[in-house]
């Protein structure tokens, strides 16, 4: 018998899961590879870093995720590159041998010039970001407890969010909802009136790739919760106690929460000229630039178009499609079929502010408010990967409707900046 090509994909995102998902069936042998065993829902991360759901909430093993796909295998393992040349890859676990390689690693954190300070920032791009950020935030509202008298600790309850995009004002909403509804119930004592949340945007806008009406709603939401919305705020530095702008104004705080950009995740190995901006250049078939088997897809992936010239947007749904489509034109090459273009269909964008507060933009269709968050939740809801995450996470969000409360407050595993 004819052996059956060898597909290996690293990445259990949105865009490593699509694929593999859609070889189902297929004669083909998939072996998917991740740093973790579990697939986690990214755009629900600051959920869990204010206590709105519990982690497994948004986490799925992934094996229990392809119980039913009998050509699909994983391994936890870590890539360290890849060997464009003879189709291997070197990782924590030895080296792999593929016919078709997909690169599905996603992004990271973009620090831009503030690489050399990190460790004094919060970062909210996984479950242990998530989980030190809840911890971090309690552990400063205890410290702040034994002593209000001294005013040097209004730092330790002030909170700085840098970047007004989806990431940092759905956080910035879920903290001063904190604040006004459950940090008074568990910290009677405490005067929180000293608690300040600051936003920074260095743009004119808040939710710049998305509608005007959205952004401007989205600010007067914030607004309403007590958030300090600053606009055209260029932060210039921060070194552990104080956050310094452009205009030489400063916030003195012990938490700045980095959400001001993202950056693709290569790996090492690929042709120089396939790298452009810590993205991988692919061509419209997702394919990277000089190389026949190797193919890129999500965060990871730019391919630069009249419509799009620096690349489509780094966010979920583009890589599910890329993922979808790729299958079908891998199954294609291997039948000696012609490849087809992949066009992204935009569906539309949202974010949510807090209760009963979301924007949603669709392509004829805008709107926000009540139904907006509505939609906003059935959505993710439906995008969590298994019937139990679903089911929790719907019966925590309604919890939380009527009472007002969180289930957080837990220091499980204390945080320290290193």
């Amino acid at each position: 018998m004819a052996k059956k090509p060898i597909i290996v994909i690293i990445g259990a995102g949105f865009g490593g899961l699509s694929i593999a998902k859609s070889f189902k069936h297929k004669n083909v042998d998939i072996l998917l590879i991740d740093q973790n065993n579990y697939h986690n829902f990214q755009p629900l991360m600051y959920q869990i870093a204010t206590g709105g759901l519990e982690p497994d909430s948004i986490a799925y093993p992934i094996r229990r995720i392809f119980r039913s796909y009998e050509n699909v295998k994983f391994r936890m393992a870590k890539v360290n590159a890849v060997d464009s040349l003879n189709n291997t890859i070197d990782t924590s676990i030895g080296q792999i041998e593929f016919d078709y390689l997909i690169i599905a690693t996603g992004s990271d954190t973009n620090y831009f010039n503030f690489e050399s300070v990190k460790d004094s920032l919060l970062t909210l791009k996984s479950i242990p970001d998530a989980l030190n950020l809840r911890s971090f935030i309690f552990q400063n509202l205890e410290k702040a407890l034994v002593n209000q008298q001294d005013v040097s600790n209004h730092k330790i309850l002030n909170i700085a969010i840098v970047g007004g995009g989806p990431a940092g004002i759905e956080l910035a909403g879920a903290i001063a909802e904190m604040k006004r509804f459950v940090i008074p119930k568990d910290f009677p004592d405490l005067d929180i009136s000293n608690m300040k949340i600051n936003l920074y945007e260095a743009s004119p806008k808040l939710l710049s790739v998305m509608s005007e009406q959205a952004s401007l709603k989205s600010l007067e939401y914030l607004k309403a919760l007590g958030v300090n919305v600053h606009l055209n705020a260029r932060v210039a530095n921060y070194d552990g106690a104080r956050l310094t702008l452009g205009d030489s104004t400063s916030f003195n705080t012990d938490t700045v929460i980095w959400t001001a950009g993202v950056k693709g995740n290569p790996i090492h190995g690929l042709p120089e000229e396939s790298i452009k901006g810590n993205r991988i250049v692919i061509n419209e078939y997702n394919q990277v630039l000089n190389t026949k088997s190797i193919f890129a897809i999500g965060d990871v992936a730019s391919h630069a178009t009249v419509k799009s010239p620096k690349g489509l947007p780094m966010l979920a749904p583009v890589a599910q499609q890329q993922g979808k489509h790729l299958a079908k034109n891998i199954i294609n090459l291997i039948a000696n079929k012609p490849l087809q273009p992949f066009i992204y269909n935009d569906k539309g964008s949202m974010a949510t502010i807090g209760r009963r507060k979301a924007v949603v933009d669709l392509p004829k269709w805008k709107f926000q408010g009540t139904f907006a968050w509505l939609v906003w939740m059935f959505i993710h809801i439906m995008s969590l990967v298994g019937f139990r995450n679903k089911a929790v996470a719907l019966l925590d969000w309604m919890s939380n409707y009527f009472t007002y409360d969180r289930p957080l407050g837990l220091i499980i595993r204390p945080y320290r900046k290193k």
